[in-house]
């Protein structure tokens, strides 16, 4: 085929960047969008080109011919049921994050996508810059040597308008919890890919601010398989929003990262190409997401189908971030005590 037909599930927020993804991938195209709100599905597609294509029925989207991958833009809680209908119907899914809100759900879909052997992948766009790429060597080769601390910092700020803009915002069963699992996942699953996995947490997890169901803060200490040590913080209730922030040290040298910029390249004998972070958009505004990373997303997921190879992300990878943050809330459901990983569904609870 010359190109791979995508389908949209779901026309939120996040769905114009996927859209904006598909349209600048050569391999791709867009072909329709399904959403179950009608006014919206039908603004979203004559707004994107698409003319009568857009369905309310999920299952009628999923029987056409031209579609041969999804993208999975639903809430969070909604992922594995949308995302198993599409494995059932033969079409490959590009998943935005998280991939569910429990990991009985994720174990659901990836077990659906492989019985029906389509391809699964899962959004984690910081894994898809350079910056990244550059930092995760420097530690893979161990040019920082033994590794000691590993952080990850990640300040934003999210209004009382934000929480308030859809019902499915700031609870469990769909949000499936607050500043960790919708936003602080990327920083999660960044430091996790960089460092390794961790093999036990100790967390708290509060709402110091905003008057929501789920956390609007979280601190975590973690230990890693690797030895090394580190603390996790994630916040939506800050003035001003700062961003993701990563820093790794070993006894010979740190590495950090705002954003997309390398801000601390400290390792003797060894050049680096420091830069001064810009501000990140989506501190403070989750509407200012470049699509560079999901055009990133779109491409490998387009090559994977064609050549018939595994994603760069695939579902049991985009699975690590949440067993993590589910660690986190179950930590802080005891008042601060460690918890080991991997976690059993029994530990499969809500947060705080």
């Amino acid at each position: 085929m010359d190109k791979i037909g995508f389908g949209i599930i779901g026309c939120g927020n996040i769905s114009g960047t996927h859209r904006k993804a598909i349209e600048a991938v050569e391999l791709a195209e867009l072909v329709a969008c399904c959403d179950v709100v009608e006014e919206k599905g039908r603004a979203w597609a004559e707004d994107a080109g698409l003319g009568s294509n857009y369905h309310r029925d999920l299952e009628e989207m999923l029987a056409r011919d031209d579609i041969q991958a999804v993208c999975v833009c639903t809430p969070s809680g909604l992922h594995a049921e949308h995302a198993i209908m599409a494995a059932e119907a033969g079409k490959h899914i590009l998943c935005e994050k998280p991939l569910d809100v429990t990991l009985r759900k994720i174990d659901d879909m990836i077990a659906a996508a492989e019985r029906n052997k389509v391809k699964m992948a899962g959004v984690f766009q910081r894994r898809t810059y350079e910056s990244t790429r550059r930092v995760r060597e420097a530690v893979r080769t161990g040019v920082l040597g033994k590794l000691v601390v590993g952080d990850c910092y990640q300040k934003y700020f999210r209004s009382h308008e934000y929480y308030a803009s859809g019902d499915w915002r700031a609870t469990w069963e769909l949000d499936g919890g607050g500043a960790l699992m919708n936003q602080g996942v990327h920083g999660i699953d960044l430091i996790t890919y960089l460092m390794g996995p961790v093999k036990r947490v100790s967390a708290y997890c509060r709402r110091l601010v905003r008057n929501i169901a789920v956390e609007d803060t979280a601190v975590a200490i973690v230990e890693y398989e690797n030895g090394a040590l580190g603390v996790l913080e994630g916040t939506t209730s800050v003035t001003p929003g700062s961003g993701c922030e990563v820093e790794i040290s070993g006894d010979n040298g740190t590495v950090g990262l705002s954003g997309d910029t390398i801000t601390t390249w400290k390792i003797p004998g060894l050049e680096g190409e420091e830069g001064k972070a810009a501000e990140e958009g989506t501190a403070s505004d989750p509407l200012a997401l470049a699509a560079t990373g999901h055009v990133a997303h779109v491409q490998d997921l387009c090559e994977a189908i064609l050549n018939d190879r595994e994603p760069a992300i695939p579902g049991r990878e985009a699975r690590r971030a949440v067993e993590l943050i589910k660690a986190i809330y179950k930590s802080s459901r005891e008042g601060g005590a460690t918890v080991e990983l991997p976690l059993s569904y029994v530990d499969d609870g809500p947060g705080i």
